[in-house]
């Protein structure tokens, strides 16, 4: 007979229910005062929908990419003794529940992150330090620690001209071979051969005995342009309903207007280059949502050339931050000791050390396969959890472990399951299936500081 652990002293710490501040998206950070900052530009507006109502609407309705039977997420208005936020605090604002610091707090924070960005040479471990704390909005801060933490930008401030002009060319070079029509590859080679066609050939057609095996249409050859054009298409096609459905309640990505035009343009061309230089991966349905807070935060850096670079950027940064979790969406790994659910199963292990008691009711009593919830959770990073401010906030946490991603992720989801935990004790699988599903909105500060709090206990 399995023994019951009991409840580890610090989840019972008077710090669960201590009152946090209600959220005021209001509070703007202001210019820092020790360090110069760059030219004033007024940081992009976060997402936002015009009511409480349409916010919860918009995130009824984007789409799943793992289940087609995904509950709503109603519970956007709820208290919860773990947390210690009331219904009060946690009203549905794009933001959701999470606790904006104090406006001396956002400066103060800002003045530092500035001033180590203003180093010659930049001191990672420091950078993550602050970093993990949340990063401010406001003089493109953000994008900036983000492509140091992704390793797209050297800590060397003295390269980054010459390693952004290196990578931009690379990406548009990617570009212009990998999104290229075979009919503009065959009038090329046509136009090439017609160079070096003697001037009394007949001019503006190829000879029979040149048209290779591989440039025509119906060739069924693996090396044909046109069979890869062909089985590409099927994807293409998967990634451009994707994109007009990422964050259809954000402007910035959906509409008729020119700007999220461009914005999904720029999605899509990432998202094929991706695919066609990755075999082994291709594209898999969901990594859409995964792309989309780094090309909103690289679009809304306020340095004009970085955003007009964004796209390229963002390319880069994609590929870094999905090395990390590369093994989760090769199909063929799922039941390797490296793919998603290893991955799961390692999430399970670590509920069970932390706290024996939900563990059994979750997994034992109630039957709930850690499955049923933790594949989207992982997969899509928590993109599908919570609202996108908080997805931001959630991101300067993940990318700032020195521990990775991986561990990182693993150790929110579990504070995930821990900050709910007398709901889910009381609950039966039902209960515990839908609202795991639709995970309650929840002050995303303290669901930070319990996940931290998972690695200090673990490592002590």
């Amino acid at each position: 007979m399995m023994v019951k652990k009991r409840v580890p002293d610090w989840l019972n710490s008077s710090i669960w229910s201590s009152p946090q501040p209600p959220p005021d998206y209001a509070v703007k950070p202001a210019p820092a005062p020790i360090v110069e900052p760059p030219p004033a530009v007024t940081p992009p507006e976060p997402p936002s929908t015009s009511s409480a109502h349409a916010s919860s609407a918009a995130k009824r309705g984007i789409r799943d990419p793992l289940s087609s039977n995904y509950g709503s997420n109603t519970s956007v208005c709820y208290s919860d003794e773990e947390n210690g936020s009331s219904s009060a605090n946690s009203t549905a604002s794009v933001g959701g529940a999470a606790a904006v610091p104090p406006a001396a707090e956002i400066i103060a924070r800002q003045a530092q992150l500035l001033q180590e960005l203003s180093r010659k040479v930049i001191n990672m471990g420091e950078l993550r330090r602050l970093a993990s704390q949340g990063i401010p909005d406001g003089a493109g801060i953000r994008a900036t620690v983000w492509k140091l933490l992704l390793g797209y930008l050297p800590s060397d401030r003295s390269l980054w001209p010459s390693e952004l002009a290196k990578k931009r060319s690379q990406y548009q070079h990617f570009k212009e071979e990998l999104l290229m029509n075979p009919s503009e590859i065959t009038r090329r080679l046509e136009k090439s051969s017609l160079e070096n066609y003697e001037a009394d050939s007949i001019k503006g057609f190829l000879s029979r005995s040149e048209i290779t095996h591989g440039e025509h249409p119906l060739s069924l050859g693996k090396s044909s342009i046109w069979n890869q054009f062909f089985q590409d298409a099927e994807i293409i096609e998967q990634i451009d309903r994707d994109v007009k459905r990422t964050h259809p309640d954000i402007h910035f990505f959906s509409g008729d207007s020119t700007f999220a035009k461009s914005n999904q343009e720029a999605l899509r061309n990432i998202l094929i280059v991706f695919a066609k230089l990755n075999s082994g991966i291709r594209y898999v349905q969901g990594m859409n949502e995964i792309l989309a807070p780094l090309f909103y935060v690289f679009k809304n850096d306020p340095n004009e050339d970085n955003a007009a670079s964004a796209e390229a950027d963002t390319f880069f940064c994609f590929v870094e931050l999905l090395s990390g979790f590369r093994d989760n969406f090769v199909q063929q790994l799922d039941n390797s000791v490296v793919g998603i659910r290893s991955t799961i199963t390692r999430l399970s292990r670590l509920l069970k050390e932390h706290d024996e008691e939900l563990w059994l009711h979750l997994e034992m009593t109630t039957k709930v396969n850690p499955q049923f919830y933790a594949f989207r959770w992982i997969t899509l990073l928590l993109t599908q959890e919570f609202n996108f401010v908080d997805i931001l906030l959630i991101w300067d946490t993940l990318l700032s472990d020195p521990d990775g991603p991986q561990e990182t992720l693993l150790r929110i989801c579990c504070a995930m399951l821990i900050i709910v935990r007398k709901r889910l004790l009381a609950g039966d699988f039902t209960s515990n299936l839908k609202l795991l599903q639709s995970y309650p909105s929840t002050n995303i500060s303290h669901l930070l500081y319990v996940a931290n709090k998972l690695r200090v206990h673990l490592a002590g």
